[in-house]
């Protein structure tokens, strides 16, 4: 395909060249010449889709000239580039990059231009620190001050005199910290799995942490004020809950209380014995963990539960004949089990 030029960026220079440009198009994969003027410049780099490549230009007499890139497949359409005069010795400053930085400011620019030596740089009238130029005069390099939201004027000065960045320096506002207001249920399983929603203002790109532990299916709404997702599994007992933004962190008040699950009693195994107790019995289920056992009321003894928290065992007291009910309790609650247990 034959090489095709978009156009030059920037579009003009200084007349002693040295200038990094980038020339857009298509068809340009391999390219092995760049002219500005008939003039050969330097090829730095190129993409291998063949749409970008990255030359310096060599010095030329000021004007406009034609700039083309040749390929294997032949010679681009011209794009232009200016070269500019140097006024009286005055600084020329063609571009800055980046354009744009936080308002705290500390961004580290480029300006492009020529006869920037001993150069001084102000950003909306203050003056940028670290301030140095290449020994052409060509390429300036700061680090913008603190500023206000919007755009600032950049001023280039040296002894010959002063000359304003076209388009300027724009200050962005970095992101408002979080806020936290609530989180709602506030309690839920050791497990973890339980639906929340936190209630606050900025919270766009929010992460949440519980106890130190991601929380997942973290999602946010379009105004930034409710967030929604899943608890982690926990330890029993409160956990911090931390929002963090590209803003800052925020500390939910009164966090999140972990909670053991009730007791889940599947059965008892025997169903029955005798009324003089001391039968040996097993009970099956969940959340077991720091179970007592009743029958009608009357502790149970020897009771004792796996590490799982789904099998107790215990032998049960003297009771009266007939039906009795069983209530395993545990910090979390109580479950009667089903059917009780028969003294005969």
């Amino acid at each position: 395909m034959a090489p095709t030029l978009f156009a030059a960026i920037p579009g003009l220079g200084p007349t002693s060249g040295g200038i990094p440009v980038l020339l857009l198009g298509s068809g340009l994969t391999g390219a092995t010449a760049v002219t500005f003027g008939g003039t050969p410049g330097t090829i730095t780099a190129q993409d291998p889709f063949g749409f970008l490549v990255a030359a310096v230009a060599p010095a030329h007499a000021p004007g406009t000239v034609a700039v083309t890139v040749t390929t294997p497949s032949g010679v681009s359409n011209p794009v232009n580039f200016t070269y500019l005069g140097a006024v009286i010795g005055g600084p020329i400053a063609v571009s800055i990059s980046p354009s744009s930085g936080p308002t705290t400011g500390g961004t580290t620019f480029t300006i492009i231009g020529a006869n920037l030596t001993g150069a001084t740089v102000t950003v909306g009238g203050v003056p940028a620190t670290g301030v140095t130029v290449n020994a052409s005069g060509t390429v300036l390099t700061g680090v913008t001050p603190a500023g206000v939201a919007g755009n600032a004027a950049v001023v280039v000065t040296t002894p010959a005199g002063s000359t304003t960045v076209l388009g300027g320096f724009t200050y962005t506002a970095p992101p408002l910290p979080p806020t936290a207001v609530s989180i709602t249920p506030p309690t839920g399983a050791t497990t973890g799995g339980t639906s929340f929603t936190i209630v606050g203002t900025n919270l766009t790109g929010a992460t949440v942490t519980i106890g130190g532990v991601p929380a997942t299916g973290v999602t946010v709404n379009a105004a930034g004020t409710v967030l929604t997702g899943i608890t982690p599994a926990g330890v029993a007992g409160n956990a911090a809950v931390v929002v963090t933004t590209p803003g800052g962190s925020a500390t939910v008040a009164g966090g999140f209380t972990y909670t053991t699950p009730p007791p889940v009693v599947i059965v008892i195994v025997p169903p029955s014995g005798t009324t003089a107790g001391g039968t040996a019995f097993v009970i099956l289920g969940s959340n077991l963990t720091g179970a007592s056992v009743t029958f009608n009321g009357v502790p149970a003894t020897g009771v004792s539960v796996n590490a799982a928290g789904t099998v107790l065992v215990g032998t049960t007291p003297a009771g009266t004949a007939g039906t009795a009910t069983v209530v395993v309790t545990t910090p979390s609650g109580s479950a009667t089990v089903a059917g009780g247990f028969t003294y005969v």
